[in-house]
Order: structure tokens, then C-alpha cells, then sequence
């Protein structure tokens, strides 16, 4: 059965057309001084940022790039040996089957010898989904499989705390307008120390993205989000491990 919002059977045949590389970001758990994960970011090969990529994806060609994303992520993932899981952003306006569609990811899994628990799969909140329901079941159907599900971007999108009192991933990443500044906004730190306890009623980790002051850093460590994301530790590197900058 298709999604009125998604690509149908013939989507899936649409050759996207050009090719993609991916770049990694490390995701640091400051309080045990380890990796946690790298974020994959899609890049053309050319060294095109995302924006110029996915200006380039059309209506047809959304199934084929969201499924290549996500195997071109898992498989340089595998060869570089990264530390920690490997975090990858999908489309699920390009998911007209959950089950169907989670065909190619969990080959990719099989064929580097990945195990499921190191692939977060990312939905941004920035994409508009019109049903609720089908998001749910892309979601479930993920963690069945056991993939870890995330919400990309919280705070800053179309569902909020209306998605996690239907659903709750395993991981919410907090938009960096949320954390930017955060050391000296009382407004921020309120909500964010008001995200953090829901979270931990839930059983929800956080993760802040988008640090790029010692201040910062601080600050959400003191709130209670000791996973962190930003330029502070490391910039995305393309198909290579990105150096990371820890913290004294």
C-alpha cells in the first residue's frame, strides 16, 4: 500500500543521475570522553555542500536519493572504521512503505558487517509530513529492526512535542537555534533544561548540535546533555575521519 505523500513503485526506478559522496561529524560523549557517533552529510563529489545536492533532487528522484544516502553512509562508515554508530538523515516523504523501503539500509548492514544498533536513522523536523500516522510507522518499523530512530533539528520543525507524546525515538537532536548562545539566554536554558527532563521521563537521550563555544559546551553540560555535536570539537571531513578538538 502506497502513502498519498510519497513516491509510488515507479518512483523507485527513477535513476537519481548523479552520483554523492558523504562527510562525517563526530557526536562526542564529553562525560565518558569518547565518540558517540558521526553524523553523515551528504556531498556531491565535486565537493558540493548539501544544499547544491539536494537542489538537485527532484519529485522522482527523492526514493533514489534517500536510498542512496543511506548506503553511501553505511558503507564508508564500515571502511573508515569510524568510532561509535553512524548517524544518517532520511526523507520520509520518500518512504511510501517502511518495510519495503528499509530493504536497502539493512543490506548495507548485512554487506559491511554493521550491526543495526550503530545506524541512527534521523528524521528532521524541518520536513513537513502530513501524516502523522505513516511517520509513526516508519519510525516503529526502524526500531523493530533495531535501528535507532532519531528526531533531527527538535525545536526548530513542524511536530514537536505533540510527535514524542505519539512517539518517542530513542534519541532527539536539539536545533542549534536552541543551543547557540545558550550560556548567556535564561529563555534557552529554561526550555532546554525543560526538553532534558521530558527526555529523561521518556527515556529519551538528547544530543545538542551546532556548539561552537566553550561557553556553550558548559552550559549544556551543566543542564544535563553531556552528548554534543559542533565546530567546537571537529568540522565535517568528506570520506575521511574528521580530527576532533576535546575538550580541557
Amino acid at each position: 500500500m502506497t502513502s498519498a505523500l510519497s513516491p509510488s513503485c515507479a518512483g523507485c526506478r527513477t535513476p537519481l543521475g548523479f552520483d554523492i559522496t558523504m562527510a562525517f561529524q563526530p557526536i562526542l560523549d564529553l562525560d565518558r570522553g569518547h565518540v558517540f557517533a558521526h553524523e553523515a552529510l551528504v556531498r556531491g563529489t565535486d565537493g558540493e555542500g548539501a544544499g547544491a545536492v539536494l537542489a538537485r533532487v527532484t519529485d522522482d528522484t527523492r526514493f533514489a536519493f534517500d536510498q542512496l544516502c543511506r548506503v553511501r553512509a553505511v558503507e564508508l562508515a564500515a571502511a573508515l572504521s569510524l568510532p561509535g554508530a553512524v548517524s544518517i538523515n532520511f526523507m520520509p516523504n520518500a518512504v511510501y512503505e517502511p518495510a519495503h523501503c528499509l530493504g536497502t539500509t539493512l543490506a548495507a548492514a548485512r554487506s559491511t558487517g554493521m550491526a543495526l544498533d550503530r545506524i541512527i536513522l534521523e528524521v528532521t523536523e524541518g520536513e513537513r509530513v502530513a501524516d502523522a500516522g505513516h511517520l509513526r510507522r516508519i519510525l516503529d518499523t526502524y526500531k523493530r529492526s533495531g535501528l535507532v530512530t532519531a528526531i533531527d533539528d527538535f525545536g526548530a520543525g513542524y511536530s514537536g512535542l505533540n510527535l514524542l507524546a505519539e512517539y518517542q525515538p530513542d534519541i532527539i537532536k536539539l536545533d542549534m537555534n536552541l543551543t547557540r548562545g545558550i550560556d548567556g539566554h535564561r529563555a534557552r536554558q529554561a526550555i532546554v533544561a525543560a526538553i532534558v527532563q521530558v527526555c529523561r521521563a521518556l527515556s529519551i537521550t538528547p544530543i545538542a548540535e551546532g556548539v561552537e563555544t566553550a561557553e556553550e559546551m558548559r552550559t549544556l553540560r551543566e543542564i544535563g546533555i553531556p552528548l554534543q555535536q559542533g565546530y567546537l570539537f571537529a568540522r565535517p571531513r568528506t570520506a575521511a575521519l574528521p580530527e576532533i578538538a576535546w575538550p580541557v
